[in-house]
């Protein structure tokens, strides 16, 4: 039995599932490493039953506020159909979703991805590692998959005392999984992409761009004019050419940090013009030609392997240099140095970068990260175009968040007007009191100039 001390916060109260060791006032009995032990406060009443490691920081995770006796198949398979049925509720028209999503489903240390018939797991602590038979029996009985795949190579298990590993663990599983969002064929990699192959907490957040890759012909001197012949409404340039190419009212978009590049095949399903897909990896990049391959917009999507930091950069040199030219029309200016080939803007700049803050002393080089990465974005949006972008740090708080944003507005001589403020799809709810699950951030705004 673990018993608080008295001077804690009462996180466990209000919903909190960690039990930090700076909390317990004793531990009575001598508990095995994973089993379940009952909580008490001070004047023993009883709070929680949660399942022990006296290696963590996290000496226990609550997985019920009511007496249990084990967390064998029946109890998995009971919370699993829970999962299920939430899922099936909120996140329609895909076969593919997270399935658990650890605190949030009063799982702790489980994370379970289905793509299509196929299931990752992560067992990310000894409570959940111990119960590995368990857990594979109950997801066999309740999703009857074709094969689960474990990627529990992560290090946060080294906190917990256990080995990083992966491996098929159920059943036959393909390397690469094709499955549907939001009407889009993707492919992901089970066994080599991040986390577990995919990020399925920005689902309606792609979707949510639709609104922006169209609506901007008009700036190119293309407006709808009737044709004499038929009377249909055709688009017409400025020299008075009907323009025959089907996306003429589409953005030009650069996504950074593309990875499996979603974003890029959103912006091109929503009628974007022409898409730039960057990422500092080949692997990723590889992924995202793929996707677009799958979806037929190879025609529109140009790939890029870079870091984002220094390609925005040099792009920022460039559009400054070519302002700088064009201010000194009619003077004397040093034409020698010929024009960088960068330079080049967009009408909307996508930046969903990994987590820079992992951990609550990286919080002032995170800032540092997200600062210039947004500087030198919006200085790359035409005017009047939008900057969308996210934060994945849950120790990036949303109001500093906002901050950073605002003073590389400032910095950059940009006004942003928010637009969108959105959080993890509906597959990965948050529980109120467990400021962990409030994790990711997602903006779009309107970029103008001073």
């Amino acid at each position: 039995m673990i018993v608080l001390n008295k001077q804690r916060k009462k996180r466990l109260e209000q919903g909190h599932p960690w039990i930090f060791r700076s909390e317990v006032d004793r531990i009575e009995g001598e508990p095995a490493p994973g089993s379940l032990v009952p909580i008490h406060n001070h004047k023993g009443a009883y709070l929680a039953t949660g399942y022990y490691n006296p290696q963590s920081q996290i000496v226990s995770r609550v997985i019920s506020h009511t007496h249990i006796a084990d967390m064998d198949t029946a109890f998995f398979a009971d919370r699993l159909a829970r999962c299920l049925e939430l899922r099936r509720r909120f996140v329609t028209n895909t076969d593919s979703f997270r399935l658990v999503h650890g605190e949030a489903d009063m799982l702790p240390g489980l994370v379970v991805d289905k793509f299509a018939d196929v299931l990752v797991v992560q067992l990310l602590t000894l409570g959940m590692d111990l119960r590995r038979d368990a857990i594979v029996q109950a997801l066999v009985d309740v999703m009857q998959p074709s094969g689960i795949y474990e990627r529990s190579d992560v290090p946060v298990r080294e906190l917990e005392g256990l080995p990083q590993t992966k491996g098929l663990i159920y059943g036959q599983c393909p390397r690469h999984v094709r499955i549907v969002e939001n009407g889009l064929q993707l492919e992901v990699d089970i066994e080599e992409g991040q986390k577990t192959g995919y990020f399925f907490d920005q689902r309606e957040n792609r979707a949510s761009i639709a609104s922006l890759m169209t609506g901007w012909g008009r700036r190119s001197g293309i407006e709808l004019k009737e044709n004499p012949d038929n009377g249909e409404m055709v688009p017409v340039n400025a020299n008075g050419k009907v323009v025959t190419f089907p996306y003429w009212d589409g953005a030009t978009v650069l996504e950074c940090f593309s990875h499996t590049g979603s974003f890029t095949l959103h912006a091109c399903k929503y009628g974007a013009k022409k898409v730039t897909c960057l990422d500092i990896s080949e692997h990723a990049i590889d992924s995202a030609r793929r996707n677009v391959a799958l979806n037929g917009f190879e025609d529109r999507v140009e790939f890029v392997v870079a870091d984002a930091f220094d390609y925005l950069r040099e792009q920022v040199r460039g559009a400054d240099e070519r302002s700088l030219r064009g201010q000194a029309a009619g003077k004397k200016v040093d034409t020698s140095k010929p024009l960088e080939k960068s330079g080049r803007t967009w009408d909307v700049v996508i930046l969903d970068p990994p987590a820079f803050a992992k951990s609550r002393s990286a919080v002032e080089g995170a800032c540092r990260g997200y600062k210039d990465i947004n500087l030198h974005g919006m200085k790359l949006v035409n005017e009047g175009g939008f900057l969308v972008t996210a934060s994945c740090s849950y120790h990036m708080k949303p109001e500093l968040f906002l901050q950073t944003i605002h003073e590389a507005a400032t910095d950059a001589g940009k006004t942003l007007r928010l637009i969108e403020w959105r959080a993890a799809g509906k597959d990965h709810p948050h529980v109120l009191g467990v400021d962990e699950g409030n994790y990711l951030k997602f903006a779009v705004f309107e970029v103008t100039s001073k």
